[in-house]
């Protein structure tokens, strides 16, 4: 089986405000945006990720840093409802935003929000293994720092695959060897130190020779806009990839979905020249076809925030804020996630449990529509906001947020706790016995999963049953399964050994 295509670079939040002007400000000479929509999506090798991941044959993971925000939360839920693979590094700083001020499709102003640049976190080994492991790799630039990282850069050279790199002015130099480099006119000139005047071409063909010659890269491909793309590799007279369409439209995007595309292609097992043709194609119907906004699957447009606020204790800034307070003092993050449909003792005793093994402890929710989804038409009995508000007022509990999906997997690949948690009846920690769902996900940024001994005869279910006044007469389908003799261990032992056995009473 082929390795996956492997995208390295920053990511954005990119946001897309539509709306009417029909009046100026009275005080000031501006128009007036009476905002009508709004559209999130991921920016920069977000962006090439998720049009990567909808072209379809192919496991797309991307490699990038998220910060300890609301943003990052966000960004987490965009690209895991794309079908992308998260491996996240840890940023200082805030998440970068690119918000789009739009009326009757122009762009009326951009406003960047985001700061100065933080410094990404290290490659965890399984990040490293999967740079060893890719089918291709793309390198997405934005010039704010992943693509600097001395590990990372090492990774890129060692790798076997073939590594196409899309530049940016402010970033650093490809790494030595990678098979194709993509700017734009301007890049490359900016990057060849090339002046500009004289024919479009020859300028371009200089740039590109000066650029390979300069990062001893492979081949350079300079795009043209909608005249199509001029590629310049060693000894070879410069080819000339003419569109096959003429568009005017949205050009947002196209850089990215040209390197996605030639990047899948060579994956694909295409040669350089091949490549070029496929993303020259690519980028051309993507602007004909609408732009960005046409081109992200609806899921991606339509998928909900990851977290949700309502307290001082609950939602993404809550969460971020506490998170990255234990991790500047060295501490440890623990996070545990379930229904928590009528609390009860049981809950309280795994809650208490988690706590002790860190420093704080983060609970991942599942909204209303989640629970509905996972346990029927009747449940939740008590609503989000409550169940937010009730786990939040509990002492071990330091911040509460709540995710829409059937899993918890775009909070956790934002949130990058060490431990993960849940209650189970028994945890051996030895036998071949199934791990969590969770640990695979966990093991990307090196963290661990494990399972706390969980409190009998304590069930939401039954509860409600009785509740009801019926009388249970199988066993509830989120109560802990029989399984082997319950392990001794206490809560402080909880991470004697890896998690075995996943039990849903925490639901």
């Amino acid at each position: 089986m082929r390795g996956p295509l492997v995208v390295v670079g920053d990511t954005l939040l990119d946001r897309d405000v539509e709306g009417v002007v029909n009046r100026l400000c009275p005080d000031s000479p501006v128009p007036v945006l009476d905002e009508t929509a709004y559209a999130d999506r991921p920016g920069g090798a977000g962006l090439a990720a998720v049009f990567a991941a909808a072209a379809g044959g192919i496991e797309v993971a991307l490699v990038t840093a998220l910060a300890d925000d609301a943003g990052a939360a966000r960004l987490s839920c965009l690209l895991a409802a794309a079908g992308v693979q998260v491996y996240g590094l840890p940023l200082a700083g805030t998440t970068p935003e690119k918000i789009r001020l739009r009326a009757r499709g122009r762009v009326l102003l951009r406003h960047d929000r985001g700061g100065a640049a933080g410094e990404p976190g290290a490659p965890t080994e399984a990040v490293l293994r999967l740079l060893a492991g890719a089918s291709a790799v793309l390198v997405s630039d934005y010039g704010r720092g992943v693509a600097r990282q001395p590990a990372l850069r090492a990774a890129l050279a060692a790798t076997r695959a073939p590594v196409v790199w899309d530049p940016h002015p402010r970033g650093p130099v490809a790494v030595p060897g990678v098979q194709l480099v993509t700017p734009n006119e301007s890049e490359a000139r900016e990057l060849a130190k090339v002046p500009p005047g004289g024919p479009r071409l020859a300028v371009a063909a200089r740039a590109a020779q000066g650029l390979r010659d300069r990062w001893r890269a492979g081949a350079v491909v300079v795009t043209l806009g909608g005249d199509g793309a001029l590629l310049c590799a060693a000894g070879a007279t410069p080819l000339m990839v003419s569109a096959p369409v003429s568009a005017e439209g949205d050009t947002c995007g196209a850089g990215d979905r040209f390197a996605s595309a030639a990047g899948l292609a060579l994956a694909g097992g295409a040669l350089i020249s091949e490549a070029v043709q496929a993303a020259v194609g690519a980028a051309s119907a993507y602007v004909a076809g609408g732009g960005v906004a046409a081109a992200l699957p609806a899921p991606v447009r339509a998928c909900p925030p990851v977290l949700i606020g309502g307290g001082e204790r609950i939602g993404a800034a809550a969460a971020g804020a506490v998170v990255a307070e234990v991790r500047a003092a060295g501490g440890t993050v623990v996070a545990t996630g379930g229904c928590f449909d009528l609390l009860h003792a049981g809950h309280v005793a795994t809650l208490q449990a988690a706590r002790q093994l860190g420093d704080c402890l983060v609970v991942c929710l599942n909204s209303d529509t989640s629970v509905t989804a996972l346990k029927g038409p009747d449940r939740p009995v008590i609503p989000q906001g409550d169940r937010a508000r009730l786990l939040a007022a509990l002492g071990c509990v330091d911040a509460v947020v709540v995710f829409d999906e059937s899993t918890p997997h775009a909070a956790l690949g934002w949130l990058r706790p060490d431990i993960w948690v849940k209650g189970g009846d028994y945890a051996t920690g030895v036998g071949d016995g199934p791990t969590l769902p969770e640990a695979e996900l966990l093991s990307r940024w090196g963290g661990d999963s494990v399972v706390v001994p969980y409190l009998d005869g304590r069930s939401t279910t039954d509860m409600i049953a009785a509740a009801r006044g019926e009388r249970r007469t199988t066993a509830p389908a989120d109560a802990p399964q029989p399984g082997p003799a319950r392990s001794p261990m206490g809560p402080a032992h909880a991470t004697a050994g890896p998690a075995r056995t996943t039990a849903e009473g925490a639901r």
